[in-house]
């Protein structure tokens, strides 16, 4: 009967045994620099009106643990009159920045769930809107099934021979997910330690390519074959994540994100738009007065997968880009000044008063910076959000066996326009048996919990189907 079959459905979305009851949560105080017990206090008062969940008072007698820590900031006010533009100046309605990394864990401290919360530009009360927010996201992840308690294996026993340590180096793109995972998984297998050199794509692949690292990572699907053609066969690429290319803007007494067509964002790079007042920009700004100040263009210098998304989207959006520069690791670049990893990309900009660069997303908020709308294929001018990147994952075309997927310049609504997968490139044959155990081991845990830590540093989780054709090429690793 359809009612019974629905009881059980709920049952096994809430992960709780059936007539069990709901799960019962503890609410941690978060981690942020101001109103951190609002918050706690919000975000309970919303999550008692869900018949989903039960909150418990003490940590100890719960099953799940919703927590976070981040970081809000004023970024300036809303005049009351109509007339005025957005100022820094304390009146009006105040316009936020910043970011919570939520997450959702089970008594043994394994991430069942994780979630990536901005602020609306607008509020009068940021913790309850952050709050429901939370509340909303943790609602339709129940719905989904999404924070269903994974079966824990049972911990390793001490390993009886020394400390298997692979090391990684290449993108600065997924540095930050990569980082959290690397940590996390030596607490599961303290028998495998993984160091990992964000050095950028191009230094990273050709490190592998030599020989003295264990995995390689890039942004670029064509690392392997742009730096060693023909010896692409040796070599398997796993998709790790998926992250977004933002644009990143400072521009003194300027709050609002400025909205880039793409046309904008190839004329400023070739050097052809050297004013932030040029009108082409004002005409997709209307409502800003951009100042008469020149643009200051940052890009990598170092070879990079980041690097090689923004050029892909240019070289799809700009024939004049395309015929120009073209897209790779290591364009030729037309104007710039030139930085290094998106970690130094980021702090320039910070610095340089009127320039602008590309980073992934969570460097943007990481750094205060704003990050601009583009308009997309629908002719939607988007920000980078885990909404938006999703959004480009379900309209992009169909996924090569290899792997090999560009989903810049995506169609569809709410597509942001500049989403990419980053890639882990792992040697199709391990000589070693213990590395090559050690390095399977880890992939899996990859696709497993790994993927459920993503989305509380802004990257999306790889879609299921993705994730199934990846635990079958791991097979091929010999």
């Amino acid at each position: 009967m359809k009612w019974i079959r629905n009881i059980i459905a709920l049952a096994c979305f809430l992960a709780v045994p059936l007539f069990g009851g709901p799960s019962r949560i503890y609410v941690e105080a978060f981690t942020t620099k101001a109103d951190a017990k609002k918050l706690r206090d919000d975000l309970t008062a919303d999550l008692r009106k869900l018949s989903a969940v039960s909150l418990v008072a003490d940590e100890s007698n719960a099953d799940l643990i919703l927590g976070g820590g981040g970081e809000i900031w004023v970024r300036g006010y809303r005049s009351f009159s109509p007339r005025s533009h957005m100022k820094l100046e304390t009146n009006g309605t105040p316009i936020y920045g910043g970011y919570l990394s939520v997450e959702l864990k089970n008594k043994d401290g394994v991430t069942v769930w994780s979630d990536l919360v901005t602020p609306g530009k607008e509020s009068d009360d940021i913790s309850k809107d952050l709050s429901k927010r939370i509340a909303k996201d943790l609602t339709d992840a129940l719905s989904r099934g999404a924070t269903q308690t994974p079966k824990s294996a049972p911990d390793p026993p001490d390993p009886p021979h020394p400390v298997i340590t692979l090391k990684g180096a290449g993108a600065t793109f997924p540095y930050p997910v990569y980082m959290k995972w690397f940590a996390n998984y030596r607490t599961k297998d303290p028998g495998t330690e993984i160091t990992y050199d964000a050095i950028g794509s191009e230094a990273g692949i050709r490190k592998l390519l030599a020989g003295g690292i264990d995995f390689g990572a890039s942004d670029s699907p064509e690392a392997i074959r742009e730096l060693a053609p023909g010896d692409e066969n040796n070599y398997l690429l796993f998709p790790s994540v998926v992250g977004a290319v933002v644009p990143i803007v400072n521009l003194p007494g300027i709050t609002e994100d400025i909205a880039f067509t793409p046309e904008a964002l190839a004329g400023i790079f070739l050097g052809k738009i050297r004013k932030w007042n040029d009108p082409i920009l004002q005409r997709a700004n209307p409502a800003v007065h951009l100042p008469d100040l020149d643009i200051v263009v940052v890009h990598r210098g170092d070879g990079s997968g980041t690097s090689y998304a923004w050029t892909a989207y240019l070289s799809k959006t700009s024939a004049e880009w395309q015929a120009a520069v073209g897209s790779s690791l290591d364009p030729k670049w037309p104007v710039g000044r030139v930085a290094t990893g998106n970690e130094g990309v980021a702090a320039l900009v910070k610095e340089l008063g009127g320039s602008i660069g590309y980073v992934e997303f969570i460097y943007a908020l990481q750094h205060h910076l704003s990050y601009g709308r583009i308009r997309n294929k629908n002719g939607e001018f988007v920000e980078a959000s885990l909404e938006s990147i999703a959004a480009a994952v379900d309209r992009s075309r169909e996924i090569r066996d290899d792997f090999k997927a560009s989903i810049v310049d995506a169609t569809g609504q709410g597509a942001y326009p500049i989403s990419s997968f980053t890639w882990i490139v792992v040697p199709a044959h391990i000589v070693d048996e213990a590395r090559r155990g050690a390095m399977i081991a880890f992939l899996r845990w990859m696709l497993g919990p790994g993927q459920r830590q993503a989305a509380a540093l802004g990257y999306l989780a790889l879609p299921r189907e993705i994730v199934n054709r990846e635990e079958e090429v791991i097979g091929k690793i010999h």
